[in-house]
């Protein structure tokens, strides 16, 4: 089966329970009556790692619930909203796997063309074995998760591609990878003639409604865009590097993050970000119990706690990892929880979802706390909820 009749076999239908549940106001949070649950395993991670401040949405059967502690920022008390900007890390790669995806339905390139199809500069190189699917997938073969404090500019940062050299065979081993995701998301928007900046903001976030979600923050939106905490309690926010829009650039809030959920569970957008919605919950290839997809990473569902933990660990995050081919597509309505963490020096954010039960949790802190109190928090929550 081609990648392009994956596509048709996972399109999602549009204008469902959930997507139009979104435009509905969410109930007064405080006589929510998913406040205990949520306040049950939110309140004992906001003290164990002294949050500042956290923004949690949760959808269930179409409606969202937003659940709001502390400060965005420590000096002027504001507090945090459900339209607090936070950097969300690395929960920016599936908006650039969708944007990814979206140029493959919109015929920029095909997942089985090699990279240097689209980067001439790469011709020679390693890249001519690898495929835009394999970049996408952390698969090509082992680049490093970050690349070297050296490469700050363009012309270093091709020429580093040029005279990389994999570890690995392209296509067995997952090393998880900001390059790697970078230069696909690069490529991918180049394949339409345009920048990526100007296809993710001019395009992707209003096709898919989301109107405060940004790149570059807007002067008129910085009073919403919280500080992050170091581990010294200094206020911060990303410095960002090479491709850093493509790998971990996205600041957003828990309503328009709760609406890409939305779009992912039941259809958001025309016809094409729908396809191209579908195409990121294909599965590639699997790491133990965790299948990974573009951007999203899933787990049959239920899934345990520890199973989650584990597909989240510094094992898989930090390590190279043989992989097992998926056969087939995964099929979007079918049992499975897709989940995607991120952080940044001063922020840590944690999205799950699990389509054929109706739920999905976001949670977006500012301060980067470890990933496995974030799983612990959110899997408590959803198998409440999917009960």
């Amino acid at each position: 089966m081609t990648m392009q009749q994956q596509v048709r076999m996972t399109l999602l239908t549009a204008g469902t329970l959930l997507w139009a549940g979104l435009t509905q106001a969410a109930a007064d949070t405080q006589g929510d009556p998913l406040r205990p649950l949520v306040d049950a395993s939110i309140r004992p991670v906001l003290k164990e790692y002294r949050i500042p401040g956290m923004a949690v949405a949760v959808l269930k059967d179409g409606k969202a619930h937003y659940f709001n502690y502390g400060v965005a920022n420590r000096e002027s008390g504001a507090p945090v909203s459900e339209q607090t900007l936070f950097e969300i890390g690395s929960v920016s790669k599936t908006l650039t796997a969708t944007l990814g995806a979206y140029a493959v339905v919109k015929g920029g390139f095909q997942p089985d063309d090699k990279v240097s199809q689209h980067a001439p500069w790469l011709k020679g190189s390693a890249f001519d074995g690898i495929t835009m699917a394999e970049l996408a997938t952390y698969s090509a073969g082992g680049l490093p998760l970050q690349f070297p404090d050296e490469v700050d500019s363009t012309d270093k940062m091709r020429a580093y591609y040029r005279q990389w050299t994999p570890a690995y065979p392209a296509g067995t081993h997952r090393q998880y990878s900001n390059p790697s995701i970078g230069l696909f998301g690069h490529l991918a928007a180049h394949s339409l003639g345009q920048p990526f900046e100007q296809l993710m903001s001019q395009t992707l976030l209003p096709g898919l409604g989301l109107a405060h979600t940004y790149l570059k923050v807007p002067a008129a939106a910085m009073g919403n865009y919280a500080y992050g905490y170091s581990k010294e309690d200094k206020p911060i926010r990303v410095n960002p590097g090479v491709l850093a829009d493509e790998a971990y650039g996205i600041k957003t809030s828990s309503a328009d993050l709760l609406t890409f959920v939305g779009a992912n569970m039941a259809g958001g957008g025309d016809a094409p970000l729908q396809q191209a919605i579908a195409l990121t919950h294909t599965g590639f290839y699997s790491v133990g119990t965790m299948t990974q997809g573009l951007g999203w990473e899933s787990y049959p569902y239920p899934v345990s706690e520890a199973a989650l933990l584990a597909g989240n660990s510094p094992a898989v995050t930090y390590n190279a990892n043989p992989v097992s081919p998926v056969a087939g597509s995964r099929e979007t309505g079918e049992a499975r929880l897709y989940n995607k963490t991120g952080a940044t020096n001063g922020f840590g954010a944690y999205v799950a979802f699990v389509p054929a039960k109706g739920v999905g949790i976001v949670m977006l802190a500012n301060r980067n706390y470890p990933n496995e109190a974030r799983v612990k928090a959110a899997h408590a929550i959803l198998s409440k909820l999917a009960e």
